[in-house]
């Protein structure tokens, strides 16, 4: 645990040693009141909630997610830096899950800066705050499970760019697969059981259950094993690379 909490502070430092952290932050807060005050028509729909404010926060994810996991792996191998974080005594899996809680920390950093607006709603009326709480842990999980796709896919390569490409058409991915739109193409061909399967890997549809007031452990469930799954892939991933 000492050497977890040592890697998650080195990593969760780097990022403010860099302008990074201070352009996501600013850029997430400052779409994030865009997209409820104006986008999300607030104002002329006369209703004090969050609705709109959360609705956004899967496609403000899409770009700031990725932004925030490509320089997990992809710059300690650039910069040859993860050759000397190999050789300290700590194992691969501490590293990994270390440097993903520092990303995913920052990440609910930039959440619980948002805490303006929660305050803005309940003075403009009378909000259900049961149903707000519900959608920033939804918002914290679905980020988790982004985070950790995006850093499993960053260990893929040393560039910072590619990784945010691929980072980004992943959790694309996930995020539509359960739409009409996308299941669509695999009906009429593809059996029931397949379809199924693909909805269910929806990040939306899990996201849209717990916001919508309920903590469902399905669906808590689903994020934290995509968390599970993509980190154990992403510590096979740096063992191959040692080992090559």
């Amino acid at each position: 645990m000492r050497e977890l909490i040592i890697i998650t502070r080195r990593e969760l430092g780097a990022y403010f040693a860099t302008p990074l952290a201070y352009v996501f932050l600013v850029i997430f807060l400052g779409a994030s009141g865009a997209v409820t005050f104006f986008l999300g028509n607030f104002f002329t729909r006369r209703q004090a909630d969050l609705e709109s404010f959360f609705g956004f926060h899967p496609w403000l994810f899409l770009v700031l997610i990725p932004a925030v996991g490509m320089r997990l792996w992809a710059e300690e191998r650039k910069s040859g830096t993860i050759e000397l974080l190999m050789t300290l005594p700590v194992t691969t899996t501490q590293a990994v899950v270390g440097k993903f809680v520092a990303a995913w920390l920052f990440t609910g950093l930039a959440l619980l800066l948002t805490f303006p607006i929660w305050i803005s709603v309940n003075y403009l009326g009378s909000p259900d705050n049961g149903v707000i709480f519900a959608s920033y842990v939804a918002s914290f999980l679905m980020a988790g499970a982004l985070l950790a796709l995006a850093s499993c896919l960053s260990a893929l390569t040393k560039n910072q760019v590619i990784a945010f490409v691929i980072s980004a058409t992943a959790c694309f991915m996930f995020l539509m697969s359960g739409l009409d739109l996308v299941l669509g193409v695999f009906k009429g061909w593809a059996p029931d059981y397949l379809i199924s399967m693909i909805a269910s890997m929806s990040f939306l549809t899990h996201f849209d259950t717990i916001s919508q007031g309920v903590l469902q452990l399905p669906a808590i469930i689903f994020f934290l094993s995509m968390m599970a799954v993509c980190l154990f892939i992403n510590v096979q991933v740096v063992e191959l690379k040692k080992a090559g």
